[in-house]
């Protein structure tokens, strides 16, 4: 079984998506707000647009 554990802090998971819902106008789509964002902040877009989906409602 493997465990994983999360390198950012609940804090900093939920700036993230905050930034993405308040920014994605500013992109073509919602990929791309993800991808800058997960640039800044140093992790995987994939794993950010999960968390993303998962804090906003699948939107």
């Amino acid at each position: 079984m493997s465990k994983t554990t999360n390198k950012f802090s609940p804090e900093v998971r939920a700036r993230a998506v905050r930034m993405i819902l308040d920014n994605e106008g500013d992109y073509p789509s919602r990929w791309s707000a993800v991808v800058s964002v997960a640039d800044k902040i140093g992790c995987s877009p994939r794993t950010l647009l999960f968390t993303a989906c998962a804090r906003s409602g699948g939107r």
